[in-house]
């Protein structure tokens, strides 16, 4: 469903910031910004004539965690839904993958129980999905061998819970021991038959990619924990009939997408520093599938490739973050030779090329328009979905913005209230993202990077460095430094933004979330240019948090050793260390079973400017990871973020 009238009561009313009645609500804003679908999958048929996607829908509880599966024809024809589902009721669908001969869509749901995945393969051309597996745990991922006889998909036995870390942890109860439960690669034959794991019993697997005859595996995978060692998998092939599995490579970085090449003879991949699994940026990197050097093909490239395919000719297309935008290219295999095929301020995500390495097709997205399945020949997409066709934006057109800071060129986007008074001077609030490593994209705005501009203020959405689109020496470049460097960056927007725009930059407040909730208590024990600040998930002090999250290897490759090894170079970029120069009005944000940022974290900051004086405010959500999900919990926090900078911005 699209937004309708809600967007249009919200689009003809002004906003100002300091005069709440001219403004819509929050919960209204909210309930617009719901209604608009949500495709987050695409796959595209082997020829190119069709495309499957997946449209998250929301459940009872408030959360998108249900799913549905759709088909459709490239000029939008024949389009009906795909599901194994015999009661009426939305699952979670997902993870669609067609066979190489186009006829058979497989695909994981829960629909013969809630909560437990099983593998389904349903007609590409209508009929009745059929169970392929009878599992207990959780799978993802299904990939079709290449002779259409076999699915290979991710399988954790006997768990209940989804994985990763950006999940609400099991609580802990009694002796305290770490339980690794091994997500394996799984075979099964399509016409039926046991559910069998072939990778090692003692391996962690995040990614695979069949090899051209069928007889290996290429995996992405670590030994030990998945949710806490994703920071030092190596590249390995698993023998398909043996499960004998052996490493071809151990990089000095993070890895991910795996691609063997249609020769069977290299396996392609992305390389870089990478702060989370699944927010993929890097170098495009080869490796000889029978062993040997593994070489770098796009080390000169100023931007961060986060998905890559083989074509039928040997090349390589990839679709990279770039300057704040998406590019496409791609990139030969002997000399590197890196060719621009589309750039745009969009972004695409969830990739899928067909057989011929031409026709595509991908989610796409903008500060203009809403997400939509678009698919064609590379760079002359069109849309195959009208989802959002009535959806209209309730912010102004957003502005690509650049910078010099410390001799480089930084940049970031400014997103405008609807409305804009060019006599008047409006508060500013930088929103800074999360990993590091990520890039703030010009995608369809959620959460406060839409409900702000509504209420009548100017967001500016930085890419300091550490983040991903300039190339991977600048997503290096907080190395060490985190809260240095790209504080000044993000510092110097402001004055972009007050050059570029109608803003005030004596009301300037700062929000964030993960990584971005750092910065934001980290600029306030630095600089008094913030008069409020919005703090969610962050962290105080990079000394106890080593100890008390459940993924403390993602600080090595930033830190350069453990806390233990080096303590002084987490004091030195830690906010309590300088947290009597905290003068800014705090907001503290924390989902309370949070395993990549524990709330203690939260509570240490917020009792700290409780201690000193400085008005601050803790907010825990109940039942909530790292990821803060309900709907009810969402729009809480989006009324206080306004509240929050209307109390210390508005006029």
């Amino acid at each position: 469903m699209a937004a309708t009238s809600a967007v249009a009561l919200i689009l003809a009313t002004p906003a100002y910031a300091g005069a709440p009645e001219e403004r819509p609500t929050v919960a209204s804003v909210m309930t617009a910004l719901g209604r608009v679908a949500d495709p987050h999958e695409v796959a595209i048929s082997p020829d190119g004539a069709r495309v499957a996607w997946t449209e998250r829908l929301q459940a009872a509880d408030g959360r998108n965690t249900h799913s549905a599966i759709h088909v459709a024809r490239l000029d939008a024809s024949a389009a009906r839904p795909v599901s194994a589902a015999r009661d009426g009721r939305p699952h979670r669908e997902r993870d669609v993958a067609w066979s190489p001969d186009g006829r058979w869509l497989a695909f994981v749901s829960d629909a013969a129980q809630d909560g437990l995945m099983q593998l389904y393969v349903a007609p590409a051309d209508g009929g009745s999905a059929r169970l392929v597996s009878d599992a207990h745990g959780q799978m993802q991922h299904p990939r079709w061998s290449p002779d259409g006889r076999r699915l290979a998909v991710l399988y954790v036995a006997g768990s209940t819970q989804e994985t990763g870390a950006l999940v609400a942890y099991k609580p802990d109860a009694g002796v305290v021991e770490e339980t690794v439960e091994e997500q394996r690669i799984a075979l099964v034959d399509v016409a039926g038959g046991v559910l069998r794991e072939v990778s090692p019993a003692d391996v962690y697997v995040y990614d695979y990619d069949w090899s051209p005859d069928g007889t290996r595996l290429a995996a992405e995978a670590v030994r030990g924990s998945g949710t806490n060692n994703y920071w030092t998998a190596e590249l390995d092939v698993v023998d398909a009939a043996s499960g004998q599995s052996r490493t071809l490579w151990k990089p000095p970085l993070q890895i991910a997408n795996p691609r063997w090449s249609p020769d069977g003879a290299s396996i392609a991949l992305i390389h870089g520093l990478m702060s989370d699994e699944g927010q993929t940026g890097g170098d495009i990197w080869v490796v000889p599938a029978s062993g040997g050097e593994a070489r770098d093909l796009t080390a000169s490239l100023h931007a961060s490739p986060s998905w890559l395919a083989w074509r039928p000719g040997g090349d390589i297309l990839f679709s990279a973050n770039a300057d704040g935008g998406t590019m496409v290219g791609t990139v030969t295999l002997a000399g590197g030779a890196v060719s621009e095929l589309w750039r745009g301020p969009a972004s695409l995500l969830s990739f899928s090329l067909g057989r011929d390495g031409v026709v595509s097709a991908a989610i796409h997205e903008s500060f203009a328009e809403a997400p939509e399945v678009w698919a064609g020949p590379v760079a002359q997409w069109k849309p195959v979905t009208r989802l959002n066709a009535t959806a209209r934006p309730l912010w102004g057109e957003a502005t690509s913005l650049h910078w010099d800071s410390d001799g480089q060129r930084v940049q970031g986007w400014l997103i405008p209230p609807p409305h804009v008074d060019p006599s008047r001077r409006y508060p500013l609030v930088v929103s800074v993202h999360g990993g590091p490593s990520s890039q703030a994209s010009p995608r369809w705005p959620a959460r406060w990077t839409a409900v702000l501009p509504t209420q009548g203020y100017y967001v500016l959405l930085p890419n300091p460095r550490g983040s991903y689109g300039q190339g991977e020496a600048f997503t290096r470049g907080n190395v060490k430094d985190f809260g240095y460097g790209d504080l000044r960056d993000v510092l110097g927007g402001i004055d972009a933004a007050a050059a570029a725009a109608p803003v005030d930059p004596q009301r300037a407040g700062i929000v964030g979330w993960s990584y971005g909730g750092y910065m934001a208590m980290w600029a306030v024990t630095q600089t008094s240019r913030f008069k409020a600040a919005v703090a969610g998930a962050g962290i105080v002090n990079w000394q106890s948090y080593y100890g008390q999250n459940r993924i403390d290897q993602w600080m090595l490759p930033f830190f350069g050793a453990s806390v233990y090894d080096d303590p002084a170079v987490y004091a030195r970029s830690s906010p309590i260390t300088f947290i009597k120069n905290v003068k800014t009005p705090t907001l503290v944000l924390h989902g309370d079973r949070d395993s990549e940022v524990p709330t203690p974290q939260g509570y240490e900051f917020w009792h700290a400017l409780k201690t000193l004086g400085v008005p601050t405010q803790l907010v825990i959500y109940e039942g909530e990871g790292h990821a803060v999900s309900r709907t009810d919990h969402v729009r809480d926090m989006q009324e206080r973020i306004v509240a929050w900078f209307d109390k210390y911005l508005g006029s």
